[in-house]
C-alpha cells in the first residue's frame, strides 16, 4: 500500500492490497443510557463478524455520546481521530457498528477518503460468502437489493459536475431513478423464485405433518448444528464461528423413549439484525414459523448470555413466535466453571443443560423434550364414514392415530360402514384438525 501523503487521496487512487488480509478499524457509538457491557459486546461481536468476513482488526475506537450524529454519526473530533489512525495503520478499510444513512456514509467516506462498511453490509458480505444452495444464494440477493436500493445516490457523485439549465436536465437522477427500476424488477423476480420454494417446501412439509416439529433457535454461534448432528446423527456443517448456518437444515430424531421429531437447525440471530434480513431469509425461518416447539439454545459459556437471550426474544417476537411452546438448553457447559454452572442451574432450573460436542445431557434433553410435548398434547376420538377418505388421511396427517377400527352404525337406507381413529395431537394443532374435519364427523375427547 502506498504512503499516506498527507492529504486526500482520490477514491480512484485508492491502493487495492494485493495479498493478504484487509486490514480493518472497528468504530462505534455508544449512546448515553447503554450498558458497559452491552456496548463492549456489540463491539466484541464486530470484530468476530469482521474476522469472519476475513479482515485483520488493526484497531477499535469508540464515543460516549448523547445522540448519533445524523451527519457523521460520530462528533468531527473523532472522525478527524479515525481518518489519522486510518492513515497512521495504512487501513483497507473502516467499519461501524450500526446501519448509517446515505447522507452518513457520503459525509464519512468524504471525510476518510478510505472504504467503509457499516454493520448491515458486513453481516451481507458475510451472508453472500457462505451462501452456498440456491435458496440462501437468492434470499442473500434479495437482501443486498434491498440494502442497496436506499443508497444508489453515493454510487452517482461524479455525475455532480453536471450544470443545470436547457438540455442539461436530470442526467444524475435519471440514471439513479433506471438503476432503481432495475433492481425493482430484480427483487421481483426474486421474490417470485422464493415464492416458488416455499410453495415446494408446504408441499414436502404436508408428508411429514404428523410429525412434531422442533425448531432450534438462539443466538449465532450457540451451537445449535451441533446439537442437531448430537439429536439426529444429521451432518450439518458446524463451525466455532459466526453464520455457519444460513440455510435450514432438517432432520428425523428419535429421542426420549422413542418420540419420533422433526428437528430443524435455522439461520442464528444477532444483535441489530437488519430487518430486511428477517424479511429476505422468510422461506428459512418460516421453519421456525412453522414449528410446534422452539428449542432455545444458549452458550452458557457466554459471559452476557441473558443479553443475548433477550435478543433472540426480541427476534422471535417481531417474527411474531414468542408465544410458542419453547424450551431453554444450555449448551457448552463443559467449558463453564462448577460454581458458574451451579448458579445458573438455581436460576434457571427448567432448562436443559448439555454439552452437545461433547455429548453431555444429551439422553436427559431428549427425554425432558419428549415430556415436554406429551405434556402438551391431548387426546380424540374421530368417527369417520370410510367413504370420507381425504378427511381420513387430513387426520393421519395433522396427528398421530394411536389406534384405528372399523365399526357399523345404523343409519337411514341401512348399515354405514366408519372408521374409528383414536389420535393424538398437540393443543396448538387441535383447532386446526377441528376447523378441517367437524362439518364432516363426530368429533371430539373420548369420553
Amino acid at each position: 500500500m502506498a504512503p499516506y501523503s498527507g492529504r486526500p487521496m482520490s477514491r480512484s487512487s485508492h491502493p487495492t492490497r494485493m495479498f493478504g488480509p484487509e486490514t480493518a478499524v472497528i468504530v462505534g457509538a455508544v449512546v448515553r443510557g447503554r450498558s458497559a457491557g452491552e456496548a463492549t459486546d456489540s463491539l466484541d461481536e464486530l470484530v468476530q463478524l469482521a474476522r469472519t468476513a476475513g479482515a485483520r482488526v488493526v484497531g477499535r475506537i469508540s464515543q460516549t455520546v448523547s445522540s448519533l450524529n445524523p451527519s457523521t454519526y460520530i462528533g468531527a473530533g473523532k472522525v478527524k481521530e479515525v481518518a489519522s489512525v486510518v492513515a497512521a495503520k495504512k487501513v483497507d478499510l473502516v467499519i461501524v457498528d450500526d446501519d448509517l444513512s446515505p447522507v452518513q456514509i457520503r459525509n464519512l467516506e468524504n471525510a476518510l477518503w478510505f472504504k467503509l462498511l457499516d454493520r448491515s453490509c458486513l453481516i451481507l458480505d458475510i451472508f453472500a460468502r457462505r451462501a452456498k444452495t440456491a435458496v440462501a444464494k437468492t434470499q442473500v440477493e434479495l437482501a443486498q437489493l434491498e440494502y442497496l436500493r436506499t443508497r444508489l445516490t453515493r454510487q452517482w457523485t461524479h455525475l455532480s459536475r453536471q450544470q443545470g439549465g436547457i438540455g442539461t436536465r436530470g442526467p444524475g437522477e435519471t440514471q439513479i431513478e433506471t438503476d432503481r427500476r432495475l433492481i425493482g424488477r430484480r427483487m421481483v423476480t426474486l421474490r417470485q423464485r422464493l415464492d416458488k420454494i416455499d410453495r415446494q417446501r408446504t408441499t414436502q412439509r404436508r408428508g411429514r405433518a404428523h410429525l412434531v416439529r422442533v425448531a432450534l433457535v438462539g443466538y449465532t454461534n450457540a451451537g445449535k448444528s451441533t446439537l442437531l448432528n448430537g439429536l439426529a446423527g444429521a451432518a450439518a456443517a458446524a463451525e466455532d464461528r459466526l453464520f455457519a448456518t444460513l440455510d435450514a437444515t432438517t432432520r428425523i430424531a428419535t429421542v426420549g423413549a422413542g418420540a419420533r421429531v422433526l428437528l430443524s437447525d435455522t439461520v442464528g440471530f444477532i444483535r441489530k439484525l437488519p430487518h430486511n434480513l428477517i424479511e429476505s431469509f422468510k422461506s428459512t425461518l418460516d421453519e421456525v414459523r412453522q414449528s410446534d416447539y422452539l428449542l432455545h439454545v444458549v452458550n452458557a459459556h457466554h459471559p452476557r448470555f441473558t443479553d443475548q437471550i433477550s435478543v433472540v426474544n426480541e427476534t422471535l417476537q417481531t417474527m411474531g413466535v414468542l408465544d410458542k411452546p419453547s424450551m431453554l438448553v444450555f449448551n457448552k457447559i463443559d467449558v463453564l466453571e462448577a460454581n458458574a454452572l451451579r448458579a445458573v442451574k438455581r436460576e434457571y432450573a427448567g432448562a436443559a443443560f448439555i454439552s452437545a460436542l461433547r455429548n453431555i445431557g444429551m439422553d436427559d434433553l431428549g427425554h425432558r423434550l419428549q415430556a415436554f410435548i406429551e405434556r402438551d398434547h391431548v387426546e380424540g376420538v374421530a368417527i369417520v364414514p370410510v367413504s370420507e377418505g381425504e378427511t381420513i388421511a387430513l387426520i393421519r396427517r395433522l396427528s398421530k392415530v394411536l389406534d384405528e377400527e372399523i365399526v357399523y352404525a345404523e343409519a337411514e337406507g341401512g348399515r354405514t360402514c366408519l372408521a374409528r381413529l383414536r389420535y393424538r395431537v398437540s393443543r396448538a394443532r387441535a383447532s386446526d384438525l377441528a376447523s378441517h374435519v367437524a362439518p364432516y364427523v363426530k368429533f371430539g375427547p373420548e369420553s
